[in-house]
């Protein structure tokens, strides 16, 4: 008999860390990339540090509000679907029970076994059954509007601090570099250490998010040049 272990699974974080990943990340990106822009343009760092305010502030509201629409419809699906589900298990139980056989049928298991479970899953909780194995709908899965939204306006903000606080102590001839660079090892810190808790390998996220950042970066800072320069 083999014994018990304990297995540390991290899909449980999905719902947090996606929003915590997507608003830090968006927050250094958008906001170097504005302060960029604007150094490239600007004749005063106060300029760049005023944008920085005002992108941070703006950055997060809409992080927030994003994030809670967004994630309010994919909630108001799900529990469309969870109630439609709980109606038809109430009003035509055979028929669901004939459906979650079904379900485990065309997993692999055989005919009878695949009743003997449905029926001892439908004992149990149907519908937490008919939830996980007919909608795949389970407590790690389920949409968190407030959650999502407040998670990343939190950290577009943490993330928009980055390159603002650069901007502050960087030397005045040299500020679209000094944010540029530092903005670029902070997002690869990013991506290595959310591919971490994630338990994924580091590598492809970190140059993955590290190319898309000096991407945005190169791209606003030409326009910052095109545009201050035909002013």
């Amino acid at each position: 008999m083999h014994p018990l272990h304990r297995e540390n699974h991290l899909v449980d974080r999905i719902g947090w860390l996606r929003a915590a990943v997507l608003g830090a990340n968006d927050g250094i990106i958008s906001t170097a990339s504005l302060l960029v822009g604007v150094a490239a343009a600007a004749k005063s760092p106060g300029e760049v540090v005023l944008a920085g305010v005002a992108g941070l502030v703006a950055g997060a509201m809409s992080m927030a509000a994003g994030e809670y629409v967004s994630v309010s419809s994919q909630s108001d699906t799900e529990q469309a679907d969870l109630a439609r589900e709980r109606s038809e298990l109430a009003g035509q139980p055979e028929a669901e029970l004939a459906e979650l056989t079904a379900i485990y049928v065309a997993r692999g298991v055989s005919p009878d076994l695949a009743r003997q479970v449905a029926e001892q899953m439908t004992a149990k909780d149907a519908f937490e059954a008919h939830a996980r194995d007919e909608l795949g709908l389970s407590g790690h899965s389920i949409a968190r509007p407030v959650q999502a939204a407040l998670t990343s306006a939190i950290t577009f903000s943490v993330g928009a601090l980055v390159p603002l606080a650069i901007a502050l102590f960087a030397p005045k001839t040299a500020i679209g570099w000094w944010i540029s660079g530092g903005s670029l090892v902070c997002l690869a810190l990013l991506g290595a250490i959310g591919a971490r808790i994630g338990g994924a390998p580091w590598l492809k996220p970190t140059a993955r998010v590290t190319f898309w950042g000096a991407f945005a970066m190169a791209i606003t800072a030409a326009i910052g040049l095109a545009v201050g320069h035909s002013l």
